[in-house]
């Protein structure tokens, strides 16, 4: 099996999630959308070939963004395409909001920021697919589903689990280690931390504290991923 990975910036990278795909066998071919991520308008055109997987990662922009406007169409263009044909495809947070945006829903800002660890929950009647976490979220948008998609989670703020037929959405970060981490917050200023109340060490301390677990959860979802949507 061969999964198209496009991600929006070098530290958009499929981390746990990725690992996780090569150990079940599936070969990564993995395209940077923009090299440069002062410079969003500056991209690298999406590759022509089919894949067998379609997985889009997060990114520092949101959907609707001005700055973007050069290459999101095309990119919500191929989720559709592959989601049309059949295609298994996993957004995650920015590619679970371009998942139901290239479907038919929308996305808009959230009522409130969400980073850090949260749980997760199924709605009222329903059971998890995959554990309740704790699962790391760094976000400003939030999803509106597109009509026919199923919710599977939430948080108080917003969706955070969807499923379209072979496609799955998450407003959350299943991929998330230290190293990922660590270059998220590297990346961002002082000023804009201050702005969301975040301390770089009680993330970071946090992250540490989480990881291993969170590596478990994130392959458990993986699989059901792969066996349980991919093959419906």
């Amino acid at each position: 099996m061969r999964a198209l990975v496009v991600t929006h910036e070098e530290t958009s990278r499929p981390g746990l999630v990725g690992e996780r795909l090569v150990e079940r066998g599936v070969e990564l071919c993995v395209h940077v959308m923009v090299p440069d991520h002062t410079r969003p308008a500056d991209f690298q055109p999406l590759p022509d070939a089919e894949c067998d997987l379609l997985v889009v990662t997060g990114s520092y922009w949101s959907v609707y963004e001005e700055a973007i406007k050069p290459w999101i169409d095309a990119e919500l263009d191929l989720i559709r395409q592959a989601h049309g044909r059949g295609t298994p495809v996993l957004g995650i947070c920015f590619g679970g909001q371009a998942l139901a945006a290239a479907l038919g829903g929308s996305v808009d800002r959230s009522p409130e920021t969400e980073i850090g660890w949260y749980r997760i929950s199924p709605p009222p009647g329903a059971a998890l697919p995959i554990s309740d976490g704790p699962w790391m979220e760094w976000h400003h948008d939030r999803f509106h589903m597109p009509e026919g998609a199923e919710l599977l989670a939430s948080t108080a703020i917003c969706p955070q689990l969807f499923r379209m037929g072979r496609s799955v959405g998450t407003q959350f970060h299943p991929e998330i280690n230290v190293a990922l981490a660590t270059e998220w917050l590297d990346a961002a200023s002082d000023d804009y931390l201050d702005s969301v109340g975040v301390v770089r060490e009680d993330i970071l301390a946090d992250m540490a504290r989480n990881e291993a677990a969170n590596r478990r959860n994130c392959f458990d979802f993986v699989d059901w991923f792969l066996d349980d949507v991919a093959v419906a």
